[in-house]
């Protein structure tokens, strides 16, 4: 038998929806179905029967006066099973309406002497179009409910909604309304003291400020809370609701575009119809000010133009190439020497991106015949370069690839972006840069040092150029889940029970979502004039520890220990994004600024480079570094074998 019912169910509700002259008819034949019952109520069966066809007249004659408030108010040409109040208050208008014009005809019908009708008093005709209205009313909360019953998921999960008032009573009716449902909301959470102890779309408002959510969770069965997309920068400062959720067993879920949502654009919050909810990882529970980039102005500029991205299967050249492609180039070279990740971003291309050209080239930036003739063939108006070999501790054993790689594959980059009129190159440095204690950071200094050089010596035309290509530095801290970075580590780790391993207990990073970091670097690329090394407001630093405790909280993992295994070779317990002697100056941008740094002689700069990338060609790796200190100064080893290259140097001190 519930076979038959499921399968009966199934059929109507995978239709379209009824025709509307089928919900015309239902309601006409509510009109009549009232009537009788009036008549009925107020008279016996005998007297119905002998005044039947007189009954069956002048009830005919309701249900074509109830037929211009059909039409106006249009309570025939909604879904049924998608009603909502607004289809009610239809309803009684239109009925409303119906009572008067039969009120008026029944005065008529008075004056009339016939037997063609039956009188129906101002008490009957009330009632008949009550009544009509009240099976109106069940008809359709009758439908909404089967089919909120057929397509609701048996697994869907019961939620509570972070935010009451309008920004969670918003978010409620759009995941109400979603086919099949994921998620029953059982509640509210608030943070108003005037709305606890109330009721929302009949569910219990919670209060974060008196009341213990951990529990309420525990004892509703409670799978998940959602954030309403207006609160979510409030959210992720209040950790302690943040422990409390994650300490009860549930998971936390945020709308797709919650951390690039503007919470002043009052009309894209507002619009909870396209929201996609999704389970928060642990970058969106980091406390962090919020960024915002104009990215219409930066498609001004790149718009139409031919844009060349090195590095581009890396995690901060492949989203720089999405935010690119989004902007409309005219096309885009993508170069990289990964074979499997360029593949991949390959096929993101043809799929996402169709419409634009994009060659995608597996080469590496060192090889200068062939960068040549792909900027010879390609002519780029943009570059932006984010190749690079980023791994402290590999780089730290492989110094002289560190040279050649990023150092010596930068200058390539830059030498023919000067010879064949790139406008404008755009390089993406770390802050790891700044006083050096490894190889890695060294490497991305000399490369800094060595676009401003060429920028100045291009403005005062030391150099020749076809244009004044501006050559401008971006620097920054680490990207959170990018390749090889802490988060998809720890991620791992957890996932095989521990333990999660910390370098040391107070190390700390600066931490920026990828995509809020490569809008950064647009924005900085495209507006700088040429020659600053600008850098980015990182907010806070994350103690890792602390941010491994929270990744272990919330997976929901149990007996997962930390392990503290000593900083590794050119590690330092923190990272700084300007050295001592750095100033900074404000940009266009609040979270951008410019290092006020020495200026340096592009002849000598290009003297000590040559000589640095000859040395490395010997691989020897002493030799290499020592070259390099020569070059950074400040560039101190920490907890590596190359301290001893600093000894002569603090023994002169």
């Amino acid at each position: 038998m519930k076979n038959l019912f499921d399968k009966i169910l199934n059929w109507y509700f995978t239709k379209k929806s009824l025709p509307y002259w089928s919900i015309f008819l239902i309601d006409c034949g509510t009109i009549f179905l009232s009537g009788v019952l009036v008549f009925w109520a107020f008279h016996n069966v005998d007297e119905l029967l002998a005044n039947f066809w007189p009954l069956l007249t002048t009830v005919a004659c309701f249900i074509v006066l109830s037929i211009p408030g059909f039409k106006i108010f249009h309570t025939y040409s909604g879904f049924m099973r998608y009603s909502s109040f607004v289809d009610l208050m239809r309803v009684i208008y239109s009925n409303s309406m119906a009572f008067v014009l039969a009120l008026l005809a029944q005065i008529g019908m008075d004056h009339v002497q016939t037997d063609l009708f039956v009188h129906f008093d101002v008490t009957k005709i009330m009632l008949l179009y009550l009544i009509a209205t009240l099976i109106m009313w069940s008809l359709r909360v009758f439908v909404k409910t089967l089919y909120d019953v057929a397509f609701t998921n048996a697994e869907a999960m019961r939620v509570l909604i972070y935010g009451a008032m309008s920004e969670g009573v918003g978010l409620a009716k759009n995941i109400m309304n979603e086919r099949p449902k994921k998620f029953i909301v059982k509640g509210f959470i608030t943070q108003y003291e005037h709305a606890k102890h109330q009721r929302i779309m009949g569910e219990k408002v919670y209060s974060i400020l008196d009341e213990d959510i951990a529990s309420i969770i525990r004892k509703n069965k409670i799978g998940g809370v959602l954030v309403a997309p207006y609160l979510t920068k409030e959210f992720r400062y209040n950790q302690d609701i943040q422990d409390e959720i994650l300490g009860a067993g549930a998971k936390i879920f945020m709308a797709q575009s919650a951390i690039e949502m503007n919470p002043d654009d009052e009309e894209q919050v507002s619009d909870y119809k396209n929201l996609q909810m999704r389970e928060v990882s642990v970058e969106e529970l980091l406390p962090r000010s919020e960024i915002r980039v104009n990215m219409k102005s930066i498609g001004e500029l790149l718009s139409g133009k031919r844009v060349l991205i090195t590095g581009s299967a890396g995690s901060i050249g492949s989203e720089i190439v999405r935010q690119v492609a989004k902007l409309k180039p005219a096309a885009l070279m993508l170069i990289d020497q990964a074979e499997t990740p360029q593949h991949d971003i390959r096929l993101m291309m043809a799929k996402e991106f169709g419409d634009i050209p994009a060659e995608t080239t597996v080469a590496s930036i060192c090889h200068e015949k062939h960068m040549e003739s792909l900027f010879k063939e390609f002519k780029p108006d943009y570059v932006f370069h984010a190749a690079a070999y980023k791994h402290v501790p590999m780089m730290e054993d492989n110094p002289s690839e560190a040279v050649l790689n990023n150092i010596y594959g930068t200058k390539v980059i830059a030498d023919l972006s000067v010879k064949y009129g790139v406008k404008k190159f755009v390089m993406v440095s770390t802050d790891k840069a700044v006083n050096p204690t490894n190889v890695m950071g060294c490497s991305k200094r000399i490369c800094e040092i060595y676009v401003q050089a060429l920028d100045l010596a291009i403005k005062e035309k030391k150099v020749p150029a076809i244009n004044r290509t501006q050559f401008v530095t971006t620097r920054f801290g680490n990207v959170l889940g990018s390749n090889g970075s802490v988060i998809p580590l720890f991620r791992e780790q957890i996932k095989n029970g521990g333990p999660v391993t910390v370098t040391d207990e107070n190390i700390v990073r600066f931490f920026m979502l990828i995509p809020e970091a490569c809008k950064l670097v647009l924005e900085a690329g495209t507006k700088g004039n040429g020659g600053e090394i600008f850098v980015f407001d990182m907010g806070k630093p994350v103690r890792i520890a602390d941010l491994a405790r929270r990744m272990i909280k919330l997976s929901g993992a149990k007996n997962v220990e930390i392990k503290f295994t000593g900083l590794r070779p050119g590690e330092k317990l923190y990272e700084e994004v300007l050295n001592e002697l750095e100033g900074t100056k404000p940009t266009f941008h609040e979270k951008i600024r410019i290092a006020e740094v020495r200026e340096y002689d592009y002849d000598a700069v290009c003297k000590d480079i040559d000589d640095l990338i000859e040395i490395s060609k010997l691989y020897e790796d002493m030799d290499t570094v020592a070259k390099m200190k020569q070059i950074v100064p400040e560039y101190k080893s920490n907890n590596s074998i190359y301290e001893k290259l600093d000894q002569p140097l603090k023994a002169e001190e």
